[in-house]
């Protein structure tokens, strides 16, 4: 498992120097640097959890005022940064669980938190691309188990209150799934 950095930026512009600083102030590797809806900036980097730590203090400092969130996560399931990326391939069609958050940072934790509690495999974590800020996970596998990883990524992020719904399908159409996983 890998360390990963987050930071969320209300800003563009402060976010590409943000991410530049990051880069310089440590030994990471930049998982991605973009802008999503509306008007923010993602950067996630991984490595060494110190210079994680460090990299992240340093885009904190440039950032400033513009800093929405930011996380730091030692132990990342492997899953979530694949589910990031849109590159998991489930086994077969099975349950599908839907955690829908107010933020890009909760939705990491929440990912992170099911796919640690339950044997689930990450579909899709979308980072606030095209949805108005807002982030959303996707997940499969036994109804049990997914409603397990449901209620533990809904638990992740309770006490910032930045769950927006959650839902559990024991049994999606073969066509509603088709595009979940496409």
């Amino acid at each position: 498992m890998v360390t990963i950095g987050f930071l969320e930026l209300n800003s563009i512009a402060r976010g590409i120097a943000a991410a530049d600083q990051m880069l310089k102030a440590a030994e990471v590797r930049l998982l991605l640097s973009r802008p999503v809806c509306p008007g923010k900036y993602n950067i996630m980097v991984t490595g060494e959890v110190a210079a994680v730590q460090s990299s992240l203090d340093a885009g904190e400092r440039i950032g400033g005022d513009k800093v929405v969130d930011r996380l730091v996560i030692p132990r990342v399931h492997p899953q979530v940064v694949e589910a990031i990326n849109l590159s998991a391939v489930p086994v077969g069609p099975g349950a599908v669980g839907v955690l829908e958050y107010f933020s890009v940072t909760a939705s990491i934790q929440g990912a992170d938190a099911a796919v640690k509690a339950a044997d689930v495999t990450l579909l899709e974590v979308r980072l606030g691309v095209g949805i108005g800020g807002k982030s959303f996970v996707v997940l499969t596998g036994e109804v049990a188990a997914v409603e397990e990883g449901v209620a533990h990524g809904a638990a992740a992020t309770e006490a910032a209150g930045m769950l927006v719904d959650k839902v559990v399908i024991p049994r999606p159409h073969p066509d509603l799934f088709e595009t979940l996983i496409g």
